[in-house]
């Protein structure tokens, strides 16, 4: 039988990718492993994944290193014009290291 917390972040990832979809924006992906964080920005039209950025070179671990990985993305997003994206969170709640990123990104100049 599958663990009820896995089914629980399998049905928000579906609501949140159908949602991120949707919308003509290129997708800012979030993935959250047990070691650190990664981050991509995906174009859903072309299929292609246009940056990434993830904590495994930054010294730092938790939500210091999503906050590195998300001033990365937001660099990265600039140098290739991209202002406005939609936030994937991949059904991870919004808190912790996926608020840190999302709130640096932001910072950065990512408009989601």
């Amino acid at each position: 039988m599958e663990n009820i917390k896995v089914a629980k972040r399998t049905a928000r990832a579906r609501r949140t990718h159908a949602k991120a979809r949707c919308s003509q924006k290129p997708r800012l992906l979030v993935f959250r492993s047990n070691r650190t964080v990664y981050a991509q920005i995906m174009d859903d039209q072309n299929d292609k994944i246009v940056c990434s950025s993830s904590g495994l070179k930054i010294k730092a671990t938790g939500v210091k290193a999503a906050t590195e990985v998300g001033k990365k993305i937001a660099e990265l997003a600039k140098t290739k014009k991209i202002t406005e994206v939609a936030f994937d969170r991949s059904g991870y709640k919004y808190h912790g290291q996926i608020k840190a990123l999302a709130d640096s990104a932001r910072e950065g100049g990512l408009k989601f």
